[in-house]
């Protein structure tokens, strides 16, 4: 199929934060491969606000689970409307083979041997490996701009969706001291999600003295990654966020343990997963040493500058 002749073009995605960040490249291929296409969005939602922004968007379909996999019916039901050019189902859902398309790509779900954004872009046959990527409005950006009025912050997310994947806080704290010795300009930006649990594991943090800005809890996907694209790195455990921060292209440093770093790792080109020294997934976040990831941290910010001024 000629990319000219794609018009409409069904995106169905993952109802994690995380994976629907990472499949974010895919769409940015197809909107500079497809220039006359149009997108309809399936996913969850808490990762519906991330395409608020997206260019030639048509509609977000929000897939609220229900039992008995009910839910691809009641989604089959608002797609079988209309004909499509191209359904891209990443949840391996089968859904596209009862709709009217021209081309259907089914990505099946399982063990994978590789980074998520190789294997998505190996399912699509793609020519190239899209990073992910974030769109934010104008206005958006200028009201981050007065939060956050220049480029010496440093964000921390030090929240997860498992405890497993929790860094100590008191490390986290550790590592903000010891970057705030390095530079007395640094200051720090605290992200976390909405549930009160998080705020509790976040609160020793905010009261440790340091200059930092509470922006947890209560924005949109969209104004979250304006605030992340006024830091100048980011440091936090494997988490939606992190991914977020990686689409917003700084520098950033994900927490590893016991989760999956060959397939889930912060994929750019300042990115970086951290785990303890030889225990790939199988670490306790424990085993992660204040030292490791304040040198890891440091060596990333000087790569960035580097580029940067060579630039």
């Amino acid at each position: 199929m000629r990319t000219s002749s794609i018009k409409k073009i069904l995106f169905i995605t993952s109802t994690r934060l995380g994976d629907a960040v990472i499949s974010t490249g895919l769409l940015d291929y197809f909107l500079k491969t497809c220039p006359e296409a149009r997108f309809t969005i399936a996913c969850g939602p808490i990762a519906a606000s991330l395409f608020d922004s997206m260019p030639r968007r048509d509609e977000t379909l929000i897939v609220n689970k229900y039992r008995f996999d009910f839910h691809w019916l009641v989604l089959w039901a608002e797609c079988v409307k209309q004909s499509w050019d191209l359904v891209i189902d990443l949840r391996g859902s089968g859904l596209s083979y009862f709709l009217r398309s021209k081309k259907k790509v089914v990505v099946r779900g399982g063990r994978i041997k590789e980074h998520r954004v190789q294997y998505l872009a190996k399912s699509l046959s793609l020519p190239y490996t899209p990073l992910p990527v974030m769109w934010i409005e104008e206005k958006e950006k200028q009201n981050a701009a007065k939060i956050l009025p220049d480029h010496h912050y440093i964000a921390l997310a030090p929240t997860a969706n498992w405890v497993g994947k929790i860094w100590s806080i008191k490390r986290f704290i550790q590592v903000a001291e010891k970057l705030l010795k390095l530079d007395q300009k640094n200051k720090f930006v605290l992200f976390y999600g909405p549930e009160e649990q998080e705020k509790r594991i976040v609160e020793p943090l905010i009261k440790a003295g340091l200059p930092i800005i509470d922006c947890g809890g209560h924005n949109q996907l969209t104004e979250v990654a304006a605030l992340l694209s006024r830091c100048k790195g980011f440091i936090g455990n494997d988490s939606g966020l992190m991914h977020l921060a990686t689409a917003c292209q700084i520098p950033v440093l994900g927490l590893f343990g016991p989760s999956k770093l060959s397939e889930y790792a912060p994929a750019g080109k300042y990115a970086q997963g951290l785990t303890a020294l030889g225990k790939n997934e199988t670490a306790s976040m424990e085993d992660l040493t204040v030292e490791e990831v304040y040198d890891a941290f440091e060596n990333l910010l000087k790569r960035w500058k580097q580029d940067h001024h060579n630039g």
